[in-house]
């Protein structure tokens, strides 16, 4: 199935997502430009999942790495342009809320068991929008890394597990 959401830089603009970028380059330690600008797709991807499902995904600990955290946060400071983001191009049109919590933090709340299932939930959502997983999303989601690198299964493995969504 071909991927069907925009790409980073169309739901940002041009001036936006080259001020993310930017960003994100200046933090101490920053990674190549190519990895930045991987991190901002897969952090704008994230969002898309988030407003696309909110029925599905509303409220559950969605597993990215910090470097999304770090740039979702910079965006939320840019409140103008956030919001239309979330109203105007995102495809829910509903603000998004930003709650920081440690995923350990998280098991205790529901537990392990249903922390695992909720953690798996999105990657057929992921797949739909997307396409397959790839090598540049792979450092940026934490469940991706851990099945890939704990459990040896492949990013095709990965983008079957869970089938189709349910629409």
């Amino acid at each position: 199935m071909a991927p069907t959401a925009p790409g980073a830089r169309e739901l940002l603009g041009d001036v936006l997502h080259d001020e993310v970028v930017q960003y994100a380059l200046g933090r101490p330690g920053a990674p190549a430009e190519e990895v930045v600008v991987h991190q901002v797709r897969e952090c704008l991807r994230y969002l898309y999942l988030v407003s696309a499902h909110p029925d599905r995904l509303a409220g559950l600990f969605l597993p990215v790495e910090q470097d999304i955290d770090e740039i979702w946060h910079y965006l939320i400071l840019q409140t103008r342009e956030y919001r239309t983001l979330c109203e105007e191009r995102l495809p829910g049109g509903h603000f998004i809320h930003h709650r920081s919590i440690a995923y350990g933090d998280y098991q205790q709340e529901p537990g392990r068991e249903t922390a695992a299932e909720e953690a798996l939930r999105w990657l057929p959502l992921y797949v739909e929008a997307f396409g397959p997983f790839d090598e540049d999303a792979l450092p940026h989601w934490t469940i991706v890394g851990f099945l890939h690198a704990q459990l040896g299964l492949s990013l095709a493995e990965i983008s079957d597990l869970g089938g189709t969504p349910a629409t």
